[in-house]
């Protein structure tokens, strides 16, 4: 008789890692499984909201969902229970509820999947005791997150459906508007406007480079007549110059020194703000790059739940953080009790904890994360929160006044020597900006009375600098500052704004772009609700309000959809489409051409209704002819005809000029006029070598030579070449120490309890 095979309980949760990490922790009685993210959305092709009926969102199954569903859903039927497992903040909440809809799981008995029992656990960490833990306290699925989350969606599905076809009819087609997004593009906007305003103003400052016994020391005039100078107090070269005279031949002496301890404190432990901010800052990472190492870091075992803006850190965390201080730098950098921190950022919720590692005994020279983003993240993330529990650093701050003979004139100079490095041994917090460093330096021993030497008075002029643009650190600060958006948003919506064309980055700073300036001046001047910051951060708090029961979310659609629906119908009646005239005749009609935007920017159009005449503008044309000249003899690499010059999304190319037929296409390098000696040294690519050609590598890497016939051809070199002897040399030193190769990621046993 054939034995019966025993029913297992069915754990869902996100993803394939999170599946396999989890699937190592529960016995064989569990089977785990993804459900790939979310299973249900709104449409695409429609708005999907029931406007008039309380504002009943219609959600379909993607089709990519479908196959998945059915899967899941004869799991189910075998199970003796569905635990849904997803994550713990409010999209989590969503999918699970989501899941629960689609599986038919909505009804606790459902004799149609013969389904016992169906339950939401939530955990913070991915580890064998936290696991175990959520098991023991299943709970039901919390609606009010459920809402907060779908009320979000609404909102942001009425605001981009309604107002996106406004700027397809007043600027240009495919143009989109967001609540958040927009609001983001703002702040880029001003602050672009801002830098065009400035204007910079000059000013100078009076150093000394004095002397006492031979060692050197810098000190900065700082008072005259014991009247203090200001940053600004002198404001020309004529009066630095005046002063200067004043000062010639002057003896020097100290006549005062102060010494006092001060304590400098530690960060508190990341939330997912502080860690986009510190990964830019470090590693030059964009907050969408942080979220997917972190992600992974997450799902593999490594870290806490990285979408939360709590410092808390829980007791057991607390005690092996002590635990690690005291074996690895001794008794006296651990706090007698732990160092708790309170959250300064707008609508924090405490709820959750702060990003930490899931094992705090686990040092990253420890677990052997093959990944190098991964070790990079790990370990910032490890030192913080280490660091966070470690006593206070004490520093000595030293200041000297410097005075002529006379008493006349006052230098100051600024010393500190650390006395106890405290925390400081492990971790400082970057910085955003470089200010001006001010006497971190060490002054020689110094006492009232000791005469110096003078060896040099500097004028030094200055100019006022303009407030920098934003970068991803300072932009997701400024987003926090300001309360737009929340943990989960920063990093979506500033990858939008870029992958829609509205801002652009430069050297790892945002730029509007001239697109950005015209949507955010359409919205501003007719739609100032939804661009405007306190706005969207009293729509994030009344989300928040939802999230905890005190409101219910569709009258919250309900009050921000009237005004918004009667306003957009008024506008709509009255903004004309912008049309901007051009000084170049057509050479259809002859008629002055219009300034278009498509989607790679602005280009000539004829007037004529129905005419398709276009010309790139000016500026454009300008740089296609000078590619032209730079590619000419360019042969498609598919038909051997000649290539033609054009812009796609991501800058100028070569195409076939036989296109669409031929779709042969090829990069625009810069090249050094050298053939790759490997290719000339291989068989099968001697007839057609690579060219040695200029490339940079990703985030903040240094430029590099390779061939064009890469991954084919894996020769590189650090320096140009400037001969084919120097060519032959490099090829050497390239076989002798060949490149190492690329690894994935982590191989460590995850997630120790």
């Amino acid at each position: 008789m054939a034995r019966a095979i025993a029913s297992k309980n069915l754990v869902i949760v996100e993803s394939p890692t999170k599946a396999k990490t989890i699937g190592r922790f529960l016995g064989a009685g569990y089977e785990v499984k993804a459900s790939m993210g979310h299973v249900r959305d709104l449409p695409k092709s429609k708005l999907g909201i029931d406007v008039k009926h309380n504002f009943e969102p219609t959600y379909v199954i993607p089709q990519k969902a479908k196959e998945l569903l059915e899967d899941l859903k004869k799991e189910a039927e075998k199970a003796n229970s569905v635990i849904l497992a997803t994550d713990e903040d409010r999209e989590g909440e969503a999918i699970a509820w989501h899941l629960a809809q689609a599986l038919g799981l909505g009804e606790m008995k459902n004799e149609k999947l013969k389904v016992k029992n169906v339950q939401r656990i939530v955990f913070h960490e991915i580890t064998k005791s936290a696991i175990e833990e959520a098991l023991k306290n299943p709970r039901n699925i919390d609606i009010n997150l459920v809402d907060a989350q779908q009320a979000r969606r609404v909102l942001d599905r009425l605001v981009g459906y309604e107002l996106s076809p406004f700027l397809w009819r007043k600027i240009r087609y495919g143009l989109s508007a967001g609540r958040v997004q927009s609001v983001a593009v703002r702040l880029i906007v001003e602050r672009e406007r801002e830098i065009q305003n400035f204007k910079a103003e000059e000013y100078w400052s009076i150093e000394g480079k004095f002397l006492k016994e031979k060692k050197e020391f810098t000190a900065r005039l700082q008072a005259i007549d014991e009247k203090t100078i200001g940053k600004m107090g002198i404001k020309t070269e004529a009066e630095a110059k005046k002063i200067l005279a004043g000062l010639k031949g002057a003896k020097y002496s100290v006549s005062k020194i102060e010494k006092k301890e001060v304590s400098r404190y530690p960060a508190p432990p990341f939330t997912t703000s502080t860690l986009q901010q510190e990964a830019a800052r470090r590693f030059g990472w964009s907050a969408k790059q942080t979220m997917m190492v972190a992600q992974r870091l997450y799902e593999s075992g490594f870290i806490t739940y990285m979408r939360t803006d709590s410092v808390n850190l829980a007791e057991s965390a607390l005690r092996d953080a002590k635990t690690v201080i005291e074996k690895e730098f001794g008794k006296n950098y651990a706090l007698a009790s732990p160092r708790r921190y309170a959250n300064k950022s707008k609508g924090a919720q405490e709820a959750h904890e702060a990003i930490r590692p899931a094992n705090i005994k686990s040092s990253p020279s420890e677990i052997r994360l093959k990944d190098r983003r991964h070790a990079r993240l790990y370990e910032i993330i490890w030192k913080r929160t280490v660091a966070s529990q470690m006593q206070q650093a004490t520093l000595e701050q030293t200041s000297a006044d410097i005075k002529d003979a006379v008493g006349k004139y006052t230098f100051r100079a600024t010393g500190q020597v650390v006395i106890f490095d405290g925390f400081i041994k492990v971790y400082t917090e970057g910085r955003d900006e470089n200010g001006e460093e001010n006497g971190e330096g060490v002054l020689p021993p110094l006492k009232e009375g000791d005469k110096v030497t003078a060896k040099e008075i500097l004028p030094l002029q200055h100019f006022t600098e303009p407030p920098p643009r934003y970068s991803d650190a300072t932009l997701v600060k400024a987003l926090e500052a300001d309360g737009i958006g929340r943990p989960s948003t920063y990093a979506p919506t500033i990858s939008t704004i870029e992958e829609r064309g509205y801002v652009e980055k430069k050297d790892k700073r945002f730029h509007p772009t001239e697109i950005g300036f015209l949507v955010n001046d359409m919205l501003v001047e007719n739609f100032p609700e939804i661009v405007d910051i306190n706005f969207t951060s009293h729509i994030e708090e009344e989300l928040d309000d939802i999230a905890e029961g005190k409101i219910k979310w569709a009258e919250v659609c309900r009050e921000f959809y009237g005004p918004f629906k009667k306003h957009l119908d008024e506008k709509e009646a009255t903004v004309i489409k912008k049309v901007e005239i051009s000084e170049f005749p057509c050479p259809h009609c002859g008629k002055p051409m219009v300034i278009k935007f498509g989607r790679m920017g602005k280009f000539l159009a004829c007037p004529e209704e129905g005419s398709k005449v276009t010309l790139p503008m000016p500026e454009e044309a300008a740089e296609i002819k000078r590619l032209e000249e730079k590619t000419k003899g360019e042969l498609c690499p598919i038909c051997g005809k000649p290539m033609e010059v054009k812009r796609g999304r991501f800058g100028y190319f070569l195409g076939c000029v036989d296109y669409p037929k031929c779709k042969g296409i090829m990069k625009i390098w810069d090249k050094t006029g050298f053939k790759c000696p490997l290719c000339l040294e291989t068989p099968e690519r001697a007839e057609k070598p690579g060219d040695i050609v200029l490339k940079k590598s990703r985030g903040r890497g240094k430029p590099f030579y390779a061939c064009t016939r890469y991954p084919d051809c894996t020769f590189i070199m650090n320096k140009k070449p400037e001969s084919e002897a120097e060519l032959k040399e490099a090829l050497k030193n390239w076989r002798e120490n060949p490149p190492k190769p690329k690894t994935k990621y982590a191989n460590k046993k995850v997630g120790a309890s």
